[in-house]
């Protein structure tokens, strides 16, 4: 595995992220380092639909998916792609989706702990058995926002 250098957020991302409360900006940087630590070779695809989100994918592809950090107006959640998918023997995930569950972050201790940790790995190894082909994209930013400059 080769380390991610990808500490900084992406100027596309960061423009909208500058704009939420800044307890849901500390969360997010620090949910996202949490992602980081686990894979650091993951790649992160980003999105500003309905919530300004950050993927994490083994490949450059969303299916390739194995969470994401959606944020709202005034909360975040960890998502999981496939969260139907994995076993959650802690019962931590809610959402009542076909195949996305999701964890609500109101604070650190509600990621920062081993049995989130040990999901969110149960979610990369399915997202790599799930996998179409292999992939030669590791550690990139992928912006799919439309910035009107």
């Amino acid at each position: 595995m080769t380390k991610n250098k990808q500490n900084k957020i992406h100027p596309d991302f960061l423009r909208f992220l500058e704009l939420k409360e800044q307890n849901l900006i500390a969360l997010y940087k620090d949910l996202r380092d949490f992602i980081m630590e686990i894979y650091p070779d993951t790649n992160e695809l980003l999105y500003h639909t309905h919530a300004l989100t950050s993927l994490y994918s083994i490949s450059e592809k969303m299916s390739d998916g194995f969470c994401m950090i959606p944020i709202y107006n005034n909360h975040l959640n960890l998502g999981f792609n496939k969260g139907t998918l994995i076993t959650d023997k802690n019962n931590l995930l809610t959402g009542t989706g076909k195949f996305m569950r999701h964890i609500p972050i109101k604070e650190r201790s509600d990621f920062r702990n081993t049995k989130v940790k040990d999901l969110v790995k149960l979610a990369i190894d399915f997202a790599i058995e799930d996998m179409d082909k292999p992939t030669k994209s590791f550690g990139k930013i992928i912006s799919k926002i439309k910035v009107n400059t």
